[in-house]
This record gives C-alpha cells, sequence and structure tokens, in this order.
C-alpha cells in the first residue's frame, strides 16, 4: 500500500519505519523543516534504538519519504494515519487543535469521487466520543454528508513503549481497530497482516478509551509498587525480593482475574489486610495515598451500583436480592457486599427478600454470626427459598453472583452486579 503519516514524532517516525520495512511505500508528513530534511537526510530525528537501521533501509528501497506539506500527493494514497499529539490543556483536559487542524487539511486534500475510500486512522491518544463528535463532523464539513463514500474514518490505537518500540511495533500485545459500524476494516487487516497479536474490532468508544484504561492503570501499578516499596524499606526488608515472589504468580497476581468490572470487593481478607496495611503504613509514615483510597473507592462502587439498581423503583417496590454471601457456595458474610447491598436496600424503603441456597442462620457461628447479625438483624425473616424465589411477583431482582444462573426469572427484571457490560 501507499501510506501517508502525519505526525513525525516517537509514534509517527517509528511507524513509518516499521511500515516501510514490512514493503509499503510510506510519505511522512511534519510541519518541522529540520526533521523533514533530517529525515529525507536518511538521519533519525529521534533517538530509538532499531530505527536508524530501518530507516538506511527504507531509503535505500525508495520507501520512505518526508515532506512538510501533503499537495496532491492523498490521491495516491490508500491509507493515511493520524499521529499528532494531543498535550493536555491547562484544566487537564486534552487540547485536540493538532488533531482538528490535521483532519481539515486531510479533508480538504481528499478527491470525491476516489475509486476506493481513503482510510484514515487516528492513532493519537482521544477522549471518547472524538471521533463522532471532532474528527466526523469535519470530513462532514469539507465532503458533504456523504463523506463516508469518500473516507473510512478509522481509530487504531498505539502501545509502543519508548526504547522498545520498534519490538513494540512488530510484536504488539493487542490491535485494536474501532470504526463507524463495529466492522473490520479491509486496509487495517492489510496493514497487520504480518502482525502476530490478538485483535479486537469495535465501535469507536470502546477502541478511543482502550488508551486511557491501560495507560491509568499503569500510573496504578508504578505508584502502587512504589508504594509497597516505601513500606518495606521502612521495615528493613527487601523490596526486589517482595516483588519476586509477587510476580511469580501467574494465576491470580497477574492474571485477568480482579480486573473485570463487577462487584465491589469484600470477604474476611481484602478488607481487613488493606486497612492493615493503611495502618502498617501511617504507622511507619510512608504515605501510601493509592492504598489509602481502594476502600473510600470500594464504599463509592457499591452505593454508584445500588444507586444504578434502583433508579426507577418507588421505596415499598419488591425486591428479591439473589446471593448474600461474599461468594456463591458459601455462608461467608464477612464483609460482604451482598450484607451492605442489604441494608441499604432495607434503608432505603425497599421490601426486600434474600434468596441465597448455602445459607442457613442457625449454622452461622464465630464472627460470621455477629457479623451477619450486627448488620442484618433481620436476616432471619429475609430468607426465601427457590420455590419462592421464582414464583412470587418481584418488582426487581438483583443477583449479586452467578447464583442467579440456577433460577428460572422468566419475565423478571434482574440486574446483575458481577459484571459491568
Amino acid at each position: 500500500m501507499r501510506v501517508a503519516i502525519f505526525g513525525l514524532g516517537y509514534v509517527g517516525f517509528t511507524a513509518a519505519c516499521c511500515i516501510a520495512h514490512e514493503g509499503h511505500t510510506v510519505l511522512g508528513v511534519d510541519v518541522s523543516e529540520s526533521k523533514v530534511a533530517e529525515i529525507n537526510a536518511g538521519v533519525p530525528p529521534i533517538a530509538e534504538p532499531g530505527v536508524a537501521e530501518l530507516l538506511t533501509e527504507a531509503r535505500a528501497a525508495g520507501r520512505l519519504s518526508a515532506t512538510t506539506t501533503i499537495g496532491s500527493a492523498l490521491e495516491e494514497i490508500d491509507l493515511a494515519i493520524v499521529c499528532v499529539g494531543t498535550p493536555s490543556a491547562p484544566d487537564g483536559s486534552q487540547n485536540l487543535s493538532y488533531i482538528a487542524d490535521v483532519s481539515r487539511q486531510i479533508a480538504a486534500a481528499t478527491r470525491p469521487g476516489r475509486s476506493r475510500p481513503l482510510t484514515v486512522a487516528y492513532r493519537s491518544t482521544l477522549r471518547p466520543g472524538t471521533m463522532t463528535r471532532v474528527v466526523a463532523p469535519v470530513f462532514r464539513a469539507h465532503l458533504g454528508e456523504a463523506f463516508a463514500d469518500t473516507v473510512e474514518l478509522v481509530y487504531n490505537p498505539e502501545f509502543l513503549r519508548e526504547s522498545s518500540a520498534v519490538k513494540d511495533y512488530f510484536n504488539p500485545p493487542k490491535i485494536v481497530i474501532g470504526t463507524a459500524d463495529g466492522q473490520p476494516s479491509a486496509t487495517m487487516d492489510a496493514l497487520h497482516a504480518n502482525l502476530n497479536a490478538p485483535v479486537f474490532v469495535t465501535a469507536y468508544g470502546e477502541a478511543e478509551f482502550t488508551k486511557f484504561v491501560d495507560n491509568t492503570w499503569h500510573a496504578v501499578k508504578v505508584a502502587y509498587a512504589n508504594e509497597i516499596g516505601r513500606v518495606c524499606q521502612q521495615l528493613g526488608i527487601s523490596a526486589r525480593t517482595v516483588h519476586e515472589i509477587f510476580v511469580s504468580d501467574t494465576k491470580l497476581n497477574i492474571s485477568p482475574y480482579y480486573t473485570r468490572p463487577g462487584g465491589a470487593f469484600g470477604g474476611s481478607c481484602l478488607p481487613k489486610d488493606v486497612r492493615a496495611l493503611q495502618f502498617i503504613a501511617n504507622d511507619i509514615g510512608a504515605n501510601t495515598h493509592v492504598v489509602d483510597s481502594l476502600l473510600r473507592s470500594n464504599e463509592a462502587h457499591k452505593n454508584h451500583q445500588l444507586q444504578s439498581a434502583t433508579r426507577d423503583l418507588a421505596p415499598g417496590a419488591r425486591v428479591l436480592l439473589v446471593g448474600l454471601a461474599f461468594k456463591a457456595g458459601t455462608d461467608d458474610l464477612r464483609e460482604s457486599p451482598g450484607v451492605d447491598l442489604a441494608r441499604k436496600l432495607l434503608d432505603a424503603g425497599f421490601a426486600l427478600f434474600v434468596h441465597d441456597p448455602a445459607l442457613d442462620p442457625r449454622k452461622l457461628v464465630g464472627q460470621n454470626l455477629g457479623y451477619a447479625y450486627a448488620h442484618l438483624p433481620s436476616i432471619d425473616r429475609l430468607l426465601v427459598d427457590r420455590t419462592a424465589a421464582e414464583q412470587e411477583n418481584w418488582d426487581l431482582v438483583i443477583a449479586t453472583n452467578r447464583l442467579i444462573d440456577d433460577l428460572d426469572m422468566t419475565g423478571r427484571t434482574v440486574v446483575a452486579l458481577d459484571v459491568i457490560p
């Protein structure tokens, strides 16, 4: 293919070199005359392992050149990739002026009536909604309501780390393609044909949000790791050894577990251990702000789920809560989010009933018994059996776990809290 890349910074220039290495012909576009001159002279404008060799190879093969103006070159281009910056504005929002400006340039240089639409792929980090509310209107203004016949707009986030960007390009952790209808793009399939990675094709919003989720999670990991490091230093123990043990666990610690949006955490371990770590950190002056926020965030999530589930209900409505224990198949009520939810539903004036076949209040003992009656003293009269759960009339059924799968809830309004779709 013939590919134009707008913005020749770390992401754009690295992509240009890698795409040229794949055998495509690449035209780089950048406002910096000095950067363009360096590239055309075979000199990388950035320091990044591997790009100098790829640039030399591409220049020798006549597959990579750069310019400051696009002119009529888009008429021969199959794919335009936008890699301009989206820096922070003073209030923390994204400055999208470069995105809008480049979009206008591409739209103005695109001739209607092409034999096949020009694919315009955005790799810059964009707030969800940017493709539909900023980018698409620019093309509509220049090319009319039928602009989709002339251009195919795609959002394709990049996952390149500086210092290993070339390796990351050819071995990405995933490929994400966002399109207007959530369907695959033949042009993007061709671009990534030689890359071996999971491919996710979605609507724009999910693709746009991916980079924010990834990068914020990376920031959480770094901040959390550093807080643990501070605690280790203050306690005189080896942070390196603690880290080695932590990352060796790929079943739970480094895994998809605990990262799927759904129910709040609870049970006999997580809340108490977080509190204990908070106390230790405070006692030794380690200042663990991320850890300190965990319980507050968890409580906020419980309130959010209650409000979302009961938004359309009036006090007095009959509500069936399926699953009271911390996990299905157990009778452990200690710090169970289900218990908190039941208490909040009662406080809000709903007629609450609970179905949890593993629970028998007569068999609760020790801390479990104390917690149950301290937080939900009416537990005995709330519990209903399977027959009642399936046959009585409920205004709303709230499922806290997969116990709901064993019940016939045909025709009922069911809200599942363990998964956020």
